[in-house]
């Protein structure tokens, strides 16, 4: 096995919990004799109350807080073997506010961990300068202040300066949290995105369920003193609840939230009340136009103007979720199911969609099954 130290980005990390605990000087036990196995190369977030241990977890990895007792491994390594600074070079740390220090340009807070790791200058600002790229910044930003940039900007720029080294590991607590719901939406979206390219190994703290479902190959939800509730993937989190403090801490609309991880493509969708013309009728109709696109709704007995449709969803590429949210925001309440092109391809009903739910109920599985479940390996974390 290759020491942690040395790794690099195609080298992916298994994190193992062993018992691990951490109580402070004055009593609190923030982490309770916790056992869990990180899979590499996958996204796992941790997400509890506040008290549950969650960024105490995360900063324990890279020794920021070490633990009391118990021991956390890195592919096998000891992480209290490795020299800190050591440690923390060869892992990504991502952080609420991003951290950038303020005196520096954004090319240069890039560069910063690459030129520490013995890059000269000039290499370590190119590799910076596609990083940006990759994040969604434009180069012209290069040269601008902290200061200068968005709240979201800012985030990206933590995230360029998190991979700037390659590490194999990247932590990240509360990424998103500071920034308005449409750009967290956004860089939620291509931080996903720039994963499905890496493959890092990921551990996300958050305090949303909505995000830890959203981007979590697996799902930890910690009880306060740092103990595993349910250690999952988001669907069979969402469906099986191990206890009821998990199902409280997720909820009352986590059907939901379940609807997001079923496809769309296997709803019996209704083309009868598709049609190219006005006229009477008893019964709700969507009226199209000569290219086949929604044009809106005819009501029943209704001979005016048609009235305005809410939103359609993409059959096969959009979810059950996005197809009951369309149903909920047309006036008929039915969803409005279109291709790739957006030509209608047929109507599905409230009841057809959460039906589609049916028989899709899997059991819950420990910690060390869920790691497997994700890692396709066998895992030897206690519940």
């Amino acid at each position: 096995m290759k020491p942690f130290t040395t790794g690099g980005s195609a080298e992916y990390r298994v994190i193992t919990f062993e018992s691990v605990t951490k109580r402070f000087p004055d009593g609190t036990v923030a982490v309770d004799d916790l056992s869990l196995e990180i899979p590499a190369g996958k996204i796992t977030v941790l997400v509890g109350p506040s008290g549950c241990g969650k960024t105490t977890t995360l900063r324990m990895i890279n020794r920021m807080i070490d633990p009391t007792s118990g021991t956390i491994t890195v592919d096998g390594q000891n992480v209290l073997d490795v020299d800190p600074p050591t440690l923390r070079r060869r892992i990504g740390y991502v952080i609420q506010q991003a951290g950038l220090l303020p005196h520096r340009t954004i090319v240069d807070n890039v560069a910063t961990v690459p030129f520490l790791l013995g890059r000269d200058k000039k290499a370590a600002r190119a590799a910076a300068l596609e990083l940006l790229e990759r994040v969604g910044l434009p180069t012209a930003f290069a040269k601008r202040y902290p200061h200068q940039l968005s709240g979201g900007q800012q985030q990206r720029v933590g995230v360029a300066r998190a991979l700037a080294a390659d590490p194999p590991v990247m932590l990240m607590d509360e990424p998103f949290s500071a920034v308005d719901p449409v750009v967290r939406k956004g860089l939620q979206d291509e931080f996903l995105r720039l994963q499905t390219e890496l493959h890092k190994t990921i551990v996300l703290v958050t305090h949303d369920i909505d995000e830890a479902v959203k981007l979590g190959d697996l799902v930890c939800v910690l009880e306060v003193g740092g103990r595993i509730g349910q250690f999952d993937t988001p669907e069979r989190l969402l469906a099986a609840p191990s206890d009821g403090f998990v199902e409280e801490f997720l909820g009352d609309d986590r059907g939901v939230r379940r609807l997001s991880f079923v496809g769309s493509e296997g709803l019996d969708l209704d083309t009868t009340r598709v049609v190219t013309s006005a006229g009477s009728s008893e019964v709700w109709r969507l009226l199209v136009d000569s290219s086949g696109k929604p044009s809106g709704w005819l009501a029943p007995g209704a001979e005016g103007d048609p009235l305005p449709i809410g939103r359609v969803f993409t059959v096969g590429r959009d979810s059950l979720r996005a197809a009951l949210d369309s149903a909920v925001l047309n006036p008929s309440g039915d969803a409005i199911g279109v291709d790739a092109d957006g030509k209608v391809v047929g109507l599905a009903g409230q009841e057809q969609i959460t039906g589609a739910l049916r028989g899709r109920t899997p059991a819950p599985v420990s910690a060390g099954a869920a790691s497997a479940a994700v890692s396709g390996t066998a895992s030897g974390a206690a519940e």
